[in-house]
Formats: structure tokens, C-alpha cells, sequence
């Protein structure tokens, strides 16, 4: 289903609101105005549940404008019916199960807490299950103590980062780079929408900036963002550098600049998203002995990019997004 912000007898939050409370099995489509106020409520959108977003086109014909709604919906129905198929598919293999034996056997700790634990709070380390998979170290480089943290996310991002950038505690020692691919004017409303949630500083990226602890940085729509070797520290470049992988910003773009100023001393994630940017980065990060986390399967509105990671290699353990904060903090002990 797509969605506008304004349509007759009741807007698209509402009729989203109303899907939650009735509990309607369908993916909503946001068609968001490119303004700062169609952003907000994108965000707005995107946390109450809906699967994406398109851009609003505003072509000089109507032939113009269905082309361009076509060519970003088909992607998405693409991602939805995958999705939907390997949640039925799944369904049915659990209905087939045989029945388990008469003696009872043991089976791991389950990583799934209770309920979402507190900011800041320190687990002890994952154990191995079907939603914490430790993958063998990287046979190159070893991990040094961590500086930096850089995650790449998509179709799904805004959801997930408000989930996981929130339970990040104030004191965090290192900054956090983000890659999310989305067009210009939307980085910035999602990085305020972060910033009022997260005891951490989140901004857009500015040409320029200095890296500082307890702050994220969200690399702006339309600009590649690389990190550079600056006489105060590590700082921020923008560019107009073309696209990769069809993303501008791209992950790949972001990580290999991470991996050359930071070389072992960083922590890599890889969240929800189609397709597999990110995972070329991440190699690069991983050949110098970074860490790389990446989100299972189960958590993902979109197991794409971590799924590449994995079949890739580079992913020292996959997580649910609940757990990769505390993860994340401990790893930086």
C-alpha cells in the first residue's frame, strides 16, 4: 500500500496508525514530498512501522512521473514478496518438524532477552546459537582497541537505528559513522529525529568536521562522505565522487576510507538493507583486523547487506538488533 502525508478524510500517519491498531498485514509505502516537513513525517512513518519510502516525482509529464514511480517502487515490491515468501517458507518447514525425541536434550541459553536491556549495560559474550553466529577471526590482521564505529544500513534503517542508536550510553569513548542511503533533505531529518532520542550528539555530516566521542555522524543524501587524516584529528570530507553500487551515499565509498585512516582500530556493522553495499568496505576493514558485527536474519526488515557479509566472511558474529549495542559497548571495554 502507498501512502501520501496528504490525502482526503484521513492523512497517511493516521491511516498508518489505524493499520497498527487493527493489525493489517501490509507493507506501506510512504510517497514523501522532497521538503523538510514531507521528510519529518517520513521519519514519522518510518518509526511507526512503514516498510519504505519513495520520492514524490514532480517530472514535467505524467508519462515522466509513473516512469519514475516505477522505477523506485519495483525494488521495493521486489524486497516485500522476498520477504513474504521466506516468512511463509519458514512457516512451513516449522509445521513439517519431527516430532523430537523421548529423552530430553540440551539446548543453548537462548540470546534473546526478556525484555530490551538498558543502555550501556555490558552482557557477557553472546553464546553461539541460530541468532549469534561467531564466524572465524580474520586470518590477516588482528583487532587493536577500537576508535572508530561505522555502520551501513538501508531499507529499514531509520527503524533500526532508532532502536539501536538510543541504547548507546552518553560516556561512548569512539565516534559512530553512518551510512543510510537516503536522498538529500531526508539524512537531515533523520539524524534530529536520532538526536532527540539518544543521550549521543547526532548530526549530519558537515565538510570539515572533527571526529568526537559520543558523536554520530550521517553522511548527507546525495554527497559521497570519506574520512580523512586532518592535524587535530580524523575529520570529515564530503564529495561529489559518482555513485557505487547505485548509492550516493554508498558504504563502500565510506568504510574504505575508515579502513585506511584506522587500519585495525574499528568496529564495523552491517544492518538491515537490499542489496550488498557495504560488503566490499568491509573487507577492505577486515583485512587490517577490524571487527565486523552484522544483523541476523530474523531482525532485519531486509536481509540483504548482512546476508552478502556473511556469504563474504567478513562478519565476526551475527546478532539481533537488540543485542549489537550492548555488543558494541563491550567491545569497546
Amino acid at each position: 500500500m502507498t501512502l501520501d502525508f496528504e490525502m482526503p478524510v484521513m492523512d497517511g500517519i493516521a491511516t498508518l496508525k489505524e493499520l497498527q491498531r487493527i493489525r493489517h498485514d501490509v507493507a506501506v509505502v510512504m510517497v514523501s514530498a522532497h521538503t523538510q516537513e514531507g521528510a519529518a513525517v517520513t521519519m514519522q512513518a518510518l518509526e511507526l512501522g512503514a516498510f519504505d519510502f519513495i520520492d514524490k516525482p514532480d517530472g514535467a509529464s505524467l508519462e515522466e512521473n509513473n516512469q519514475a514511480l516505477v522505477r523506485q517502487l519495483r525494488p521495493v515490491i521486489q524486497s516485500v514478496v522476498t520477504k513474504k515468501l521466506l516468512a511463509k517458507t519458514r512457516g512451513n518447514l516449522a509445521q513439517r518438524k519431527v516430532p523430537a525425541p523421548s529423552r530430553p536434550v540440551a539446548s543453548p541459553p537462548s540470546t534473546h532477552p526478556s525484555s530490551p536491556p538498558r543502555a550501556g549495560a555490558v552482557p557477557p559474550r553472546p553464546v553461539a546459537s541460530a541468532t549469534s553466529q561467531p564466524i572465524a577471526a580474520s586470518p590477516i590482521g588482528r583487532p587493536g582497541r577500537a576508535e572508530i564505529i561505522a555502520i551501513a544500513i538501508s531499507t529499514g534503517g531509520p527503524n533500526a537505528l532508532a532502536t539501536l542508536i538510543p541504547r548507546l550510553p552518553a560516556n561512548l569513548r569512539v565516534p559512530v559513522v553512518i551510512v543510510q542511503h537516503m536522498p538529500p533533505v531526508f539524512t537531515a531529518a533523520l539524524a534530529d529525529s536520532l538526536d532527540q532520542k539518544s543521550a549521543l550528539t547526532v548530526l549530519e555530516a558537515q565538510d570539515g568536521d572533527v571526529l568526537k566521542a559520543g558523536h554520530v555522524y550521517i553522511a548527507p543524501g546525495g554527497r559521497q562522505l570519506c574520512v580523512q587524516k586532518r592535524a587535530l584529528g580524523a575529520a570529515v570530507k564530503l564529495t561529489d565522487d559518482p555513485p557505487e553500487n547505485h548509492c550516493c551515499p554508498a558504504a563502500d565509498y565510506m568504510m574504505r576510507s575508515v579502513a585506511e585512516v584506522y587500519g585495525n582500530k574499528t568496529i564495523g556493522v552491517i544492518l538491515t538493507g537490499m542489496g550488498s553495499d557495504g560488503v566490499k568496505g568491509l573487507k577492505a576493514m577486515k583485512q587490517r583486523g577490524s571487527v565486523v558485527i552484522a544483523q541476523d536474519k530474523e531482525s532485519c526488515v531486509v536481509y540483504g547487506m548482512p546476508m552478502e557479509a556473511m556469504k563474504a566472511g567478513v562478519a565476526d558474529v551475527q546478532l539481533p538488533l537488540l543485542q549489537i549495542a550492548d555488543e558494541l559497548v563491550r567491545r569497546l571495554l
